[in-house]
């Protein structure tokens, strides 16, 4: 039985209605490809404290959890991933320190695909990208 991984990501839009975009560390699993920065679920901890959690662990960023976007489920060989995506907000300075990331950018949501994604992030562009709003 493939083990079962129940992760959170961050959808951060910043004043100027770009998406802050993050590119994973090459020695990490899907490393080179980007991702919307997250995380992990510790136990008892509900998805919003997750995410705010996980991203002032990675960047030393504060955020405010807006709303659900989508959920997306991806089995890869060793295990499955369960993602919940949420609409977030920038509530410091904005500025941030990437502890976990080689890299992040800003891109209007039409610009969103011009970026090679995990697997898993990729239907979360798609309907961002189709999205009217």
């Amino acid at each position: 039985m493939k083990k079962v991984i129940k992760v959170v990501g961050g959808i951060i839009v910043d004043k100027d209605n770009r998406i802050l975009c993050t590119l994973r560390k090459k020695e990490k699993s899907l490393g080179n490809m980007w991702e919307f920065p997250g995380g992990k679920i510790e136990v008892n901890e509900t998805d919003r404290e997750a995410l705010e959690r996980e991203i002032k662990e990675e960047m030393d960023l504060k955020i405010e959890v807006i709303s659900f976007y989508e959920k997306v489920k991806k089995e890869y060989e060793e295990f499955i991933i369960y993602l919940k995506c949420y609409k977030c907000k920038i509530v410091d300075n904005g500025k941030y320190i990437l502890k976990d990331h080689s890299a992040a950018i800003w891109l209007s949501k039409e610009n969103l695909d011009s970026l090679v994604w995990v697997p898993t992030d990729y239907p979360i562009v798609r309907k961002l990208i189709n999205d009217g709003d």
